[in-house]
């Protein structure tokens, strides 16, 4: 049996695997994956994809498997790249940065700082920013991916017991669906919503900036560069402004150097003029209710209300709304419309706060200061 195949059938016995990745992002379309840490109850074991020539199969079977608990800390990336290097859905995820915002740490607490808080280990975090993908590896480097792992377990097991303690846990859980779905691959046809101010564009221009931004994205993959490394927002912005019909025109465009225009003047010519034989690109308006000078105040007394629930919860305030959130609400209840969809008003948010809120909106409840100066809602 491989030493993979090995891991994966512990972590099934076991029922989880705690993971973190180690990845370069420098000078590339998408982030090379450099090492993957794993513990597997009191086993860390560092696997290394470069050099090592393994079938990972197994490990990306368990990633998918629902029974199979995957740990990390802060794993958005982590799962965007697995899931793309190893083809692989990833179900089960339990984030211990997630759950603490729910355990009354920072929202977005750093693993070191909630190690040394949760479980009072304190890390030596020295090979940060060196060279993952350089071979060979120093010890201090593999020990630095070691640390990463080595209470990781740990830590998600006292976080869960005070999530637990407080009736929490499931909030946790299902904050870390979203994590699970977290992905890095980019529609080729859609970048072009990216760049500033792209929507403000003319049918006709957005019809350009398409056809643009969609070569730009694909010549950065298939070189694997970064993106702007081939051309930068504001040039593309240029082009788009501008459209020259030929090479040689492009060399009054700001941004373009001699080298861009020689080895890549032809494609661009050919991206626009693909965009000018393209229908006209219309995008649907944002279905969105406006807010009036008069919500300013409203949505302070939304926000003061979530604060206060947030504060007798132990939560960050950030996990449970901003004021992208907040706005839409104010603007919905005092126009009679239908809720909007933000997360406010679902799951678990919507059980601590976000019913409450509507009602308070709505002049069924008031907000208050009580003698002993804190925020209270009362019935009028």
């Amino acid at each position: 049996m491989s030493e993979v195949a090995r891991l994966a059938q512990r972590a099934r016995e076991e029922g989880r695997v705690g993971i973190d990745t180690e990845f370069m992002p420098e000078g590339r379309y998408k982030p090379l994956l450099c090492l993957i840490q794993l513990a597997v109850s009191n086993e860390i074991v560092v696997l290394d994809p470069i050099t090592d020539d393994e079938d990972f199969s197994p490990l990306a079977e368990v990633l998918a498997d629902p029974e199979v608990e995957i740990v990390l800390h802060a794993g958005r990336q982590d799962v965007a790249i697995l899931r793309r290097e190893w083809n692989t859905d990833i179900n089960n995820v339990f984030d211990t940065q997630v759950a603490a915002g729910f355990a009354g740490f920072a929202a977005q607490a750093g693993y070191g700082n909630l190690l040394a808080d949760v479980l009072g280990v304190r890390l030596n975090k020295t090979a940060s920013f060196t060279r993952w993908d350089a071979r060979p590896l120093s010890e201090e480097q593999l020990s630095y991916a070691r640390e990463d792992v080595e209470h990781l377990l740990a830590l998600s097991d006292e976080i869960k017991q005070r999530l637990q303690n407080t009736g929490r846990l499931e909030w946790a859980r299902e904050e870390c669906l979203v994590l699970a779905e977290a992905s890095d691959e980019r529609n080729a046809q859609e970048v072009w919503r990216r760049l500033p101010r792209a929507l403000g564009l003319s049918a006709r221009d957005r019809a350009v900036a398409q056809e643009l931004a969609a070569w730009r994205e694909e010549t950065a993959r298939c070189e694997d560069r970064p993106v702007g490394s081939i051309v930068r927002d504001p040039t593309l912005l240029e082009l788009i402004k501008r459209q020259p019909r030929d090479v040689k025109a492009m060399n009054a465009i700001r941004g373009i150097n001699p080298d861009v225009v020689r080895r890549r003047g032809k494609d661009i010519v050919a991206a626009i003029e693909r965009g000018h034989a393209a229908p006209p690109l219309q995008v649907e308006k944002e279905d969105r209710v406006a807010n009036d000078q008069g919500d300013g105040p409203v949505i302070a007394l939304a926000e003061a209300l979530v604060r206060q629930r947030a504060l007798e919860a132990g939560l960050a305030y950030e996990l449970i709304a901003a004021r992208a959130d907040l706005s839409p609400i104010v603007a919905c209840v005092r126009r009679g419309l239908a809720e909007p969809a933000v997360r406010t008003l679902s799951g678990w948010r919507r059980e601590l706060v976000g019913a409450e809120l509507l009602e308070l909106l709505r002049g069924n409840r008031t907000l208050g200061v009580s003698s002993d100066g804190r925020v209270e809602i009362t019935n009028p």
